[in-house]
């Protein structure tokens, strides 16, 4: 299942996560891995998340290694260390739709691109030597796993930031 696209305009998010390059196949093990360990540093420093955790995607290459980020939300950034570091999703505006499922994470992610080069908007990407570089695009797990251990029922939104005109 898929929500209808959408547009909307997002304050700056500060968060703390672990940045990493993983293909997609080692994906499903490093992301519940590192995610983990950002709520463990938050909960050994008495930091509360801000809202639920997010895989940012900061260049694409589905062929090779995918630069990722899985951040946890939080109202103020601390100062890191060598794994767990500050980051910020940037302001702006970001077209997102929902999803239902993990085996529909590529579809929904195709659709949101389709619809948004229908609407002949343009992202904040840009290509690089490793793939295509996103200002802000990433995926929102709005699911908790523990209430609901079946991944086929998990919603999560992917949103991608518009280039400023």
């Amino acid at each position: 299942m898929f929500t209808e696209p959408k547009l909307d305009r997002r304050d700056e998010q500060p968060y703390m996560g672990i940045r990493t390059q993983v293909t997609m196949g080692e994906m499903p093990e490093v992301i519940p891995q590192s995610f983990e360990e950002v709520f463990a540093w938050l909960g050994e420093r008495g930091i509360a998340p801000g809202g639920p955790p997010f895989v940012r995607f900061h260049v694409i290459d589905m062929d090779a290694l995918m630069d990722i980020e899985m951040g946890v939300p939080v109202e103020s950034t601390e100062e890191g260390d060598d794994r767990v570091t500050a980051g910020t999703l940037p302001a702006g505006r970001y077209a997102s739709l929902v999803y239902t499922g993990l085996e529909n994470a590529y579809k929904g992610n195709g659709m949101l691109l389709h619809w948004g080069g229908k609407q002949g908007l343009t992202w904040d990407k840009w290509t690089v030597e490793k793939g295509e570089a996103f200002g802000g695009r990433y995926e929102t797990t709005l699911t908790d796993p523990d209430e609901e251990p079946d991944t086929t029922k998990w919603e999560t939104e992917v949103a991608i930031r518009l280039a400023d005109k």
